[in-house]
């Protein structure tokens, strides 16, 4: 499944991309998770929104992004989401391959920090992060800290 891609900071993202990234987050971290807790979380306003829409025009594939020192002294992603109707294609690949990249382009080749669920961490390694720090739990979710130096493969 080949998506297209755009990255908009929150000021240019229209009510309906809005509200099908709002939706997207919801289904999987909150409903799929069975985790309550606070999504909207004031952060949103200062990230750039990685959206991934199928030929359909159903976003299929999301993450945020963040700059040096709005959620971690490093560059960061987080909220990385695939809908659970376009897995099984890859797509979690390739929008961490996105996401560096867009975080790359943006900020330019600086490292990057990620709050991970633990049970990701060989895929997020895969792409050059490493854990950093003790495990944590997060809204009752283990997670692992992890970070990938620039020009990390």
């Amino acid at each position: 499944m080949t998506l297209t891609w755009t990255t908009k900071p929150f000021a240019e993202l229209t009510l309906a991309e809005l509200y099908a990234l709002l939706q997207l987050r919801s289904e999987v971290f909150v409903v799929e998770q069975t985790c309550a807790f606070q999504d909207i979380d004031g952060q949103d306003q200062a990230a750039w929104h990685l959206l991934g829409y199928t030929p359909a025009g159903e976003l299929a594939a999301y993450a945020r992004l963040f700059g040096p020192g709005i959620s971690y002294p490093e560059a960061s992603i987080g909220r990385v989401v695939v809908s659970p109707r376009s897995r099984r294609f890859g797509l979690g690949r390739e929008l961490l391959r996105q996401a560096i990249a867009a975080v790359d382009a943006l900020v330019g080749g600086q490292p990057i920090q990620i709050g991970a669920q633990s049970y990701l961490q060989e895929f997020y390694e895969g792409f050059g992060f490493r854990q950093v720090g003790e495990g944590y739990l997060e809204d009752g979710i283990p997670h692992i800290h992890m970070l990938r130096l620039a020009g990390q493969a």
